[in-house]
């Protein structure tokens, strides 16, 4: 098993954490995922019909994001976080783009929702996974970037295993070694707010939408929530 966990200074820093860690074993991502292909052009379609738009840093969803940036030494709008930039690209281009079908599911929840989202093949994760603050020798891949190699900023928050970080700027950028393919069968998808109060509800109904899309491709899926009152889980 694999035990995901909040630092007791990220805890306190963003105490009103949420995250949500859905875990699907047995995906056949080589196979069409209809209800994703749908939910994504059901997306485009209200952006074109002008009946939705993707949230944008006035949001307080955004704006929330935006803030916990610059608290530990980010520039949101040269380094957005991932909602953020999702949801910009889709509103210039129209179109949310096409990866895999379990990337393609949860960034159509996420852009949904405004909530970040993002996932790791846990075939290629190495120990535990830690969301914590970097001390500045940390290695990082980045995602479509192999033989590059970044160092965190310290402070910066990360989610890291025993062998490098996974993703910088707390979700800004995946890592190029756990990222999602076709072939990926064992994934932790997570799903985030840092305004449980407010946002709870909206989680879990995305938690929701996100199983149903991976229901009909997996052999199972499971959900845990993180939070600063219980700070580990095991997946």
């Amino acid at each position: 098993m694999i035990t995901f966990r909040i630092s007791p200074a990220v805890a306190d820093a963003f105490p009103d954490t949420l995250i949500a860690v859905v875990t699907a074993t047995g995906l056949r991502g080589h196979q069409p995922w209809p209800a994703t292909t749908t939910a994504v052009e059901d997306l485009e379609q209200q952006l074109a019909d002008g009946i939705w738009a993707p949230a944008d840093e006035t949001d307080p969803r955004i704006e929330a994001w935006h803030t916990a940036y610059r608290s530990f030494g980010t520039n949101p709008r040269r380094i957005r976080p991932s909602v953020d930039a999702l949801g910009r690209r889709m509103a210039k281009k129209g179109t949310l783009p096409r990866i895999s079908p379990a990337v393609d599911s949860y960034n159509a929840v996420s852009v949904r929702h405004a909530l970040p989202a993002g996932a790791f093949d846990l075939d290629h994760v190495t120990g535990d996974i830690d969301i914590r603050h970097a001390d500045g020798t940390e290695t990082f891949t980045p995602l479509g970037e192999p033989d590059t190699v970044e160092h965190p900023k310290p402070g910066e928050i990360i989610y890291t295993d025993t062998t490098d970080v996974l993703t910088r700027h707390w979700n800004h950028r995946d890592a190029h070694r756990t990222r999602v393919t076709e072939d990926s069968t064992h994934v932790a998808f997570v799903l985030e707010t840092l305004h449980r109060a407010r946002d709870e509800h909206r989680l879990t109904t995305a938690v929701g939408e996100l199983r149903d899309l991976l229901t009909e491709h997996s052999t199972g899926s499971t959900v845990h929530y993180l939070s600063p009152a219980h700070p580990q889980v095991s997946v």
